[in-house]
């Protein structure tokens, strides 16, 4: 925590993860600024999902990652929320969304019920997320929008400091982004945490990031999304034969995006 000024959560100097004996992740220097949103873009096996497992301390590393928290946050340990691009779980498991936030909120087993606490203050994440009508519904039945949406809302839950997605929008369909996008805006915007979002979906990244990192096992490049976000920077990153293509779309209310992405 010595070092930082206010304006990062978190800054990563020189870190380099290997694993038998292949470099994963070599010497990288980066800074999540706070309250903003930083986009983390990268071809696949570029070692997106193994920097934030390094900043959750699930992954073994070298360098230094220093936590940072700015005076209104208080002090202590920071406090990380992680939506993972999946779950793995028995769709057929009778488990309900409530169920879901008791397992992780409570230490009485479940089948006992939910605790009163636990039942208040799974509704208010949920009412956050506009989603309390599914706090009773089956986990197995949820729609991948609202599984997102889910996992957001338990993420939200102990108000973190910085909150980490990985791929939040990936196999939701084309209503399910929409939806789950401007409820990020929403969200985010009246909140005091930095958002770490790892993405494919240049559109995303576009209409939402403040700040982009490049990354390609090191650092392509990074800083202010319309800065980064050029053909020269992508190609670098994806190949020579990256490039941005636009097509337009009209979403619900009748005005129309443009949606840029990158090939790979």
């Amino acid at each position: 925590m010595n070092g930082c000024g206010r304006l990062h959560t978190l800054a990563i100097r020189n870190l380099t993860v290997r694993k038998g004996g292949t470099e994963i992740l070599s010497g990288i220097d980066a800074d999540i600024r706070c309250g903003e949103v930083t986009a983390l873009i990268g071809p696949n096996g570029a070692g997106k999902t193994t920097l934030l497992q390094a900043i959750l301390g699930q992954e073994r590393y070298t360098g230094e990652i220093r936590f940072c928290r700015s005076p209104e946050h208080g002090e202590g340990a920071p406090r990380i929320g992680y939506v993972p691009q999946q779950i793995a779980f028995d769709r057929e498991t009778p488990l309900t969304v409530l169920d879901f936030f008791a397992l992780s909120a409570q230490r009485r087993p479940v089948f006992f019920g939910p605790s009163r606490a636990v039942r208040r203050s799974a509704r208010e994440s949920m009412e956050r997320a506009g989603m309390a009508h599914l706090l009773d519904h089956p986990l197995g039945k949820l729609s991948g929008g609202e599984m997102q949406r889910v996992l957001f809302a338990l993420a939200l839950h102990d108000g973190p400091d910085i909150l980490l997605l990985d791929e939040p929008v990936s196999g939701v369909d084309l209503a399910g982004e929409e939806q789950f996008c401007d409820f990020l805006s929403r969200v985010h915007g009246g909140s005091r945490f930095s958002l770490l979002l790892v993405s494919h979906d240049l559109s995303v990244v576009t209409r939402h990031a403040d700040q982009v990192i490049c990354l390609n096992r090191r650092i392509v490049c990074q800083g202010a999304t319309t800065e980064v976000l050029t053909a020269d920077n992508l190609a670098a990153m994806y190949g020579g034969d990256a490039h941005l293509f636009r097509h337009r779309r009209a979403d619900g209310h009748g005005h129309l995006h443009d949606r840029r992405e990158g090939n790979g």
